[in-house]
C-alpha cells in the first residue's frame, strides 16, 4: 500500500548560490558521503529529502542528515533512513522506499513513494 508520494524540484544555480552563502549549510544537510559531490548532485539529493518529507507528512523534527540517497550496484539511487526520518517513518508503517531523480537544465526533480503498510488498519 501507498503511504505517501513526496515531489520536490530545485533550482541548481539558487541552491549552489545558497550552499556559498551559508558555508555550515553543506554539512548540516548532507552526510560526509554526500558532501563532496558537484552541485547539481547535491540539488537532486536536496530534492530528494525533501521529497521524503513530503511523503511522511513533513513531520516535526527531521534531522536532514537522518535522510541521504544511496547508490545500488547499478549505479542506480535509494533512500536510507535513520533516526528521526526512520522513527517517522516506522510511525506510518513504511518499510519500502522507490526513489526518482531527474536533472533537466538547472532543475534537479525527485519523486518518492513511501511504501508500507498502514499502522491504522486493522485487517
Amino acid at each position: 500500500m501507498i503511504i505517501g508520494i513526496g515531489v520536490d524540484v530545485v533550482d541548481v544555480p539558487r541552491f549552489e548560490r545558497q550552499l556559498q552563502r551559508t558555508p555550515g549549510l553543506r554539512d548540516r544537510l548532507f552526510v560526509a558521503a554526500e558532501r563532496e559531490l558537484n552541485t547539481r548532485s547535491l540539488a537532486a539529493r536536496f530534492a530528494a529529502k525533501e521529497a521524503v518529507a513530503k511523503a511522511l507528512g513533513a513531520p516535526a523534527g527531521m534531522n536532514w542528515q537522518d535522510c541521504w540517497v544511496g547508490l545500488n550496484v547499478n549505479g542506480s539511487p535509494f533512500v536510507q533512513v535513520s533516526g528521526t526520518v526512520l522513527a517517522a517513518a516506522d510511525a506510518r508503517g513504511v518499510h519500502r522506499w522507490h526513489l526518482s531523480l531527474s536533472h533537466d537544465g538547472d532543475v534537479a526533480t525527485a519523486m518518492v513513494v513511501a511504501e508500507g503498510e498502514d499502522p491504522g488498519v486493522t485487517r
